[in-house]
């Protein structure tokens, strides 16, 4: 997926065409979209730290972590990466460097504040580890009758491929209360969700849903009642392909 930038062009496109070219064309167009030699998170990571270890936290250094932290470099992921590049670039760089991290983290710190949303955190979801990628958390609400379930995915979490078989009737409604995440079906293009969306999910339909990679997220899962009703795991979901959505 080749990366865009026109802050180039924007503001120097008249002053120095060719160094204008060459930022939004090459070094974006070219070498940040060889996501086959160094992923985008990868890269976000090895920018942060040169740009620190110079002593450049200004608005290039900002523009640089709020891009690591949409290519799912997490707070604290942050703040491991500027305390051991602070022993090598220098104290006063990664004080510095920290005063910006805390502003473009900001959200998720409050967001962390409310992992697992109305309901809580539950428990480590563990009986279901080997179908998701990364960690879960599941909190039953409800065991009998209609089943609902508090699952919270950490940033970049999500389950396999995955589908809600059943004879007649069955599926499922995933009720969204925190966070940022995603829902795709099968052949479709990926649905951004949020607070207060609502997922009906047939039986039948190949899915995955979880959080976005700079985001925790929680949704109810509400069983929809059917007969013969049983969930099939599948393959999870490409790294390539997770990784191009915002």
């Amino acid at each position: 997926m080749a990366v865009k930038q026109t802050a180039g062009r924007d503001q120097l496109g008249a002053f120095a065409p060719k160094f204008a070219e060459l930022n939004d064309d090459v070094l974006f167009g070219e070498v940040w979209s060889r996501e086959d030699k160094l992923s985008l998170r990868d890269r976000s990571l090895v920018t942060v730290v040169a740009l620190m270890s110079q002593g450049l936290v200004d608005s290039s250094f900002q523009y640089h972590l709020e891009t690591a932290k949409k290519n799912g470099i997490t707070r604290e992921e942050i703040a491991e990466i500027l305390t051991h590049a602070g022993f090598y670039a220098g104290w006063p760089k990664a004080w510095a460097a920290f005063r910006m991290a805390k502003e473009v983290w900001k959200e998720t710190d409050t967001e962390e504040g409310n992992r697992g949303g109305l309901f809580g955190l539950g428990e480590p979801n563990d009986g279901f580890a080997q179908y998701f990628v990364g960690q879960s958390y599941l909190k039953m609400l409800t065991i009998s009758g209609v089943p609902i379930a508090n699952v919270t995915f950490e940033p970049g979490c999500r389950n396999n491929w995955h589908i809600h078989q059943a004879t007649q009737n069955g599926g499922q409604i995933l009720l969204c209360t925190a966070g940022r995440g995603w829902y795709q079906e099968w052949g479709k293009e990926a649905q951004e969700l949020h607070p207060g969306d609502v997922i009906t999910i047939p039986a039948g339909v190949k899915h995955w849903h979880g959080a976005a990679k700079d985001s925790w997220f929680t949704h109810l899962a509400v069983e929809v009642p059917g007969e013969s009703t049983a969930n099939e795991w599948l393959e999870p979901v490409e790294d390539s392909e997770y990784r191009k959505l915002p």
